[in-house]
């Protein structure tokens, strides 16, 4: 019993010194933290500057400045207007951190921070497609992460980290051959743990539990290939933060994915909508996403002039964004010229299925579709 109490005693010792761990500071910031989920900015970095005027040599709230930063990049990664402030920020964390481990250098929240802005900082790089200072980035994210591991009884932010390590050790490997000598200096993790983690994160974490619920609902969306969960996940995020556009979107998706069409529409034309009424965040990317799958509903609906408004603006969204690459963008393409095809535009269809050619590669599926039709009908 006397042992007990004293693991408990020293617990307690090691969470008071944990910022992360202040539930009167996670009280007192919460509605700051929403605000910034929710695209409110302003009033989310205002609260991120009370904190840091209480605490200036804390890497916390320039961490959070720069996730501010951050979200503003996400919902539109081809806007570098936000960069140079997001690495400020983060630099200035890992100044923070840097200097707490120095003085404590087993000081576990530090190396948490560590990890966290030079992973952030790898995401933008790559983003960018800096690949020196990506990777640099990446082995400092993945040093500390290694150092931040073990202490997730303590702490559930800190299990982010173990999460993150557990799942992308045996991800990155697979899917980006360059870091493999890289990753072979950290023990190999397991993805199926890391999942598990993740999901713990998601429902007990203050200040990581949305970070969590991101990565979820992606690797459950695309890697995991369980749409329901990630459709799970959007629906809440979406009802939390209604006012977040990459959650937004991100739930019509997964409506379009499980086949509720019709629900996918509706949210789709809402995002349209906050789009031509200019809310922050709603704009090229959102509306690329929401009217290919309003037009996808209303094409299978039969109602083809609805369905060619919004195809037409998915290729406008795509020449905005510069991605005529993408698959959206060449099937709402394939889309035009197969309802016109119908109407009996002969020469309308053929220019679309042409455009479809000009801008896809030639092994693409929209590529050999478009070929299909102008063989088969001749056009």
């Amino acid at each position: 019993m006397l042992a007990q109490m004293e693991a408990m005693t020293q617990i307690g010792e090691r969470e008071s010194e944990y910022l992360l761990l202040d539930k009167g500071l996670q009280f007192r910031i919460t509605d700051a933290v929403n605000s910034m989920y929710n695209f409110d900015f302003e009033n989310a970095e205002r609260g991120f500057e009370v904190m840091r005027y209480s605490y200036p040599d804390h890497p916390l709230p320039y961490f959070l400045m720069g996730l501010s930063q951050w979200w503003k990049i996400a919902v539109a990664t081809e806007n570098e207007s936000h960069d140079a402030l997001f690495l400020r920020y983060m630099d200035l964390t890992i100044d923070k951190a840097e200097a707490i481990l120095d003085r404590e250098p087993d000081n576990k929240e530090a190396a948490f921070f560590l990890a966290g802005a030079y992973g952030f900082q790898g995401r933008l790089h790559s983003e960018r497609k800096n690949w020196t200072s990506a990777t640099f980035a990446g082995k400092n994210a993945l040093k500390y992460m290694e150092l931040s591991r073990g202490e997730e009884e303590l702490n559930p932010e800190l299990l982010l980290g173990d999460a993150l390590f557990n799942y992308f050790s045996v991800w990155i490997p697979d899917n980006y051959p360059l870091l493999r000598p890289v990753m072979l200096l950290f023990p190999k993790g397991d993805q199926q743990l890391g999942l598990k983690q993740l999901e713990e994160v998601s429902e007990n974490a203050f200040y990581a539990r949305v970070e969590a619920q991101y990565f979820l609902f992606r690797l459950y969306a695309s890697e995991e290939k369980k749409p329901f969960k990630a459709l799970e996940i959007t629906a809440y995020l979406h009802e939390k933060y209604p006012n977040n556009p990459y959650f937004h979107r991100f739930f019509a998706r997964q409506l379009y994915a499980v086949g509720r069409g019709k629900e996918a529409m509706e949210v789709s034309l809402e995002v349209l909508k906050r789009i031509a009424d200019g809310w922050t965040g709603y704009e090229a990317n959102s509306g690329r996403y929401a009217s290919f799958f309003a037009a996808q509903y209303f094409d299978k609906m039969g109602q083809y002039e609805a369905a060619k408004k919004h195809y037409l603006q998915t290729v406008t969204f795509g020449n905005e964004l510069e991605s005529q690459e993408s698959g959206y963008y060449l099937f709402a393409l394939v889309q035009l010229g197969k309802i016109n095809l119908g109407q009996g535009n002969r020469a309308e269809a053929r220019r679309y299925f042409e455009a479809v050619k000009s801008n896809a590669k030639r092994k693409h599926p929209a590529h050999k579709e478009a070929r299909t039709f102008l063989k088969k009908n001749k056009l």
